[in-house]
């Protein structure tokens, strides 16, 4: 009894360990959602540009500690006639928590005058799946404790998000986990997004495709305090080359550098 005991005690500790990564993780969030691919960040850009454009990206986070947060992406969206579709697979691991987020998206992108001022709406609904990877347990992998967690099963999940464009300007709003937003339930104590607001505006400078668009983002945390993202992205070249700086106030920053080649869009953040 106490050996068994002791073992759900130290599958708690090293859930509560991971929860804190993991909302680290959350915190830092993934850079490119901020100019480069803003349908992470609200299910209303999906297919604001008319064609086909996906992405791929992966965020890792101190690289020398065991159990590091780190995650992966991919979106692809369409955009054509007013409406847009999208597909967003999100997967991170921090410790032993390991999560896995489908979402399935459709857009209405609405003109509302000559100048092409818009309003954008976007729905996203899939399915969070969650679990303790017992394989990485170093006490008692067969636990009965870990095999509960991981026999939950996906749930039901959603974003919603509305924006406004009018030629530089870009106003957002987005409320993700809508389980959690509209159920009071709650995954975890801790580790979830409770809202995400962004205004940005792109000026022109000189031609030749030279610009700059300050934005500042205002997201809320589980758990946490607020935070505030307040950054700038200088584009180049016809829109070849860009470099991005965004400064978070949970006291880090965040440089980055992008080339477009042809359709291919690289980007590399170091925070």
């Amino acid at each position: 009894k106490n050996m068994k005991n002791n073992s759900i005690k130290y599958i708690l500790i090293a859930l509560v360990l991971s929860l804190g990564t993991s909302a680290s993780a959350q915190i830092t969030t993934l850079g490119s959602l901020f100019y480069q691919n803003q349908y992470l960040g609200n299910p209303a850009m999906a297919g604001v540009d008319q064609g086909f454009k996906a992405g791929l990206g992966l965020n890792r986070q101190w690289s020398e500690v065991p159990g590091a947060p780190s995650a992966q992406f991919l979106t692809i969206a369409n955009g054509s006639n007013k409406v847009g579709y999208g597909l967003n697979l999100y997967n991170d691991k921090a410790g032993l928590l390991k999560r896995t987020r489908v979402m399935a998206t459709y857009a209405y992108h609405l003109p509302l005058n000559a100048k092409n001022d818009q309003l954008h709406f976007g729905l996203s609904l899939g399915a969070l799946s969650e679990r303790i990877t017992i394989e990485d347990i170093n006490n008692n992998p067969s636990d009965i404790a870990a095999q509960r967690f991981n026999d939950r099963g996906a749930v039901f999940d959603g974003d919603f998000g509305a924006a406004y464009t009018s030629g530089g300007l870009n106003l957002q709003v987005a409320l993700p986990n809508l389980k959690n937003f509209l159920k009071k339930e709650r995954y975890n104590t801790v580790n979830w997004n409770t809202f995400f607001t962004a205004a940005s505006y792109k000026f022109a400078m000189g031609g030749n495709g030279n610009g700059i668009e300050p934005k500042v983002v205002y997201r809320g945390v589980r758990g946490y305090d607020d935070v505030i993202d307040a950054g700038v992205n200088f584009t180049f070249l016809s829109d070849k080359l860009n470099a991005t700086a965004v400064y978070h106030s949970t006291e880090s920053v965040s440089f980055g550098m992008g080339l477009n080649i042809k359709q291919l869009n690289v980007l590399a953040i170091y925070s």
